[in-house]
């Protein structure tokens, strides 16, 4: 029997979006249009169970919906993607009957927009390390002291996730993790990059931040963990994050089919590019790529939704699908440039733009030897101490 998934983002919306992104890339400007838009169609709580008054969207449905805003501007989705990671790792966790972090559902049904405040400079630990000063407090909350980069969302965030090291705690040093608001941080005004510039993710700087103890979800031992909270966290990030980069090469396969149509031969009379064998090769291996990603990606959405057991490879899966994503992505708006011409190296050209945003895909955790150390560690084994 066929699946229905739902959806929340309509045409109109997205072409909306899609007509403001040059815009914001060019301005460096935050698309708050666009987040009005999104909140409306009730997409910041496309996570929140319906019982809460949300949608109660699947990860595979999200997911798709997160590859049609990406095609339709690649640094809104990105953003937006962090309130996701946040709220839907909330909903996995709550599915599983884990309501540590249910507050977040709670808050988000109530119109609170979180922000995922976890990297750090040369923390190439990522989760299982901080260089961030967690103090416990007496009333058993915490005050969070360290500076935080790429947290998008960072004019219109009212809640921030984020974790810190208590070297004090009495069963030994703890990662702590918990949500804190506004109070006792800085967003500083330092976003100007190559890419993915609408998405205004701002170092952020920790001063005293203070997540109350109803907000303190988790106090990790440093290193790897096999809490649920961990899992789901992996799950939720790596593959909303596939999802955004895969949107990119969505749109750049539309561009790259429209250019071979519009453009001309002079040296064969006229026709359109989409007549020699050379082009069509490009666009059929960009299709081909593309087409494959689409496909790992809902896929692996869906084994989430469902349970599946990959046993001992889940997080293999989850790194995985995220490199191999970003680097599609990369190849086929490659082939796409290619595709469409010089014009397509002037500023102000969409596919211009999905290079420059593209290339952030890198950046992301887990990066491509993080990634593959996992992968070795799955089919090979741990490496001897």
């Amino acid at each position: 029997m066929a699946r229905t998934l739902r959806t929340l983002l309509t045409d109109d919306l997205l072409e909306r979006v899609h007509e403001r992104a040059a815009t914001h890339d060019r301005e460096n400007t935050f698309p708050h249009d666009d987040l009005d838009d999104l909140r409306a169609a009730g997409y910041l709580t496309a996570f929140v169970p319906e019982q809460l008054g949300g949608a109660g969207l699947t990860l595979e449905e999200v997911a798709r919906e997160q590859v049609r805003l990406a095609a339709a501007a690649p640094a809104t989705a990105l953003a937006v993607n962090m309130h996701l990671v946040v709220t839907g790792l909330a909903a996995l966790l709550a599915g599983h009957g884990d309501d540590s972090v249910g507050f977040v559902l709670r808050d988000a049904a109530a119109g609170e927009v979180f922000a995922f405040g976890n990297s750090e400079a040369g923390n190439d630990l990522v989760m299982f390390g901080s260089r961030t000063r967690a103090e416990r407090q007496p009333d058993g909350g915490y005050r969070f002291h360290g500076t935080k980069i790429f947290t998008s969302l960072g004019p219109v965030w009212t809640r921030l996730a984020t974790f810190g090291l208590d070297e004090d705690h009495p069963d030994g040093p703890r990662l702590v993790h918990g949500v804190v608001g506004r109070e006792g941080v800085t967003t500083k005004d330092d976003w100007d990059t190559l890419g993915m510039r609408a998405t205004q993710s701002a170092t952020t700087v920790l001063d005293g931040a203070y997540a109350p103890a109803d907000q303190v979800y988790r106090a990790l031992p440093p290193g790897p963990s096999a809490d649920p909270f961990i899992f789901a966290l992996f799950a939720v990030f790596e593959t909303l994050l596939a999802a955004v980069y895969t949107g990119v090469g969505r749109r750049a396969v539309e561009l790259a089919v429209a250019a071979a149509h519009r453009r001309t031969s002079f040296k064969h009379d006229g026709r359109p590019y989409a007549h020699d064998p050379d082009i069509r090769w490009k666009v059929a291996e960009a299709a081909l790529a593309q087409d494959g990603a689409e496909l790992q990606v809902f896929a692996l959405a869906r084994d989430v939704d469902e349970r599946a057991d990959h046993g001992s490879r889940w997080f293999a899966q989850l790194v995985g699908l995220k490199v191999r994503a970003t680097e599609t992505a990369r190849v086929v708006v490659d082939l796409a440039l290619r595709v469409g011409g010089g014009g397509g190296y002037f500023t102000g050209n969409e596919l211009n733009r999905l290079y420059r945003d593209v290339l952030a895909g890198i950046y992301h955790p887990s990066d491509d030897e993080s990634a593959h150390g996992t992968v070795a560690t799955s089919v090979l084994g741990p490496l001897p101490d």
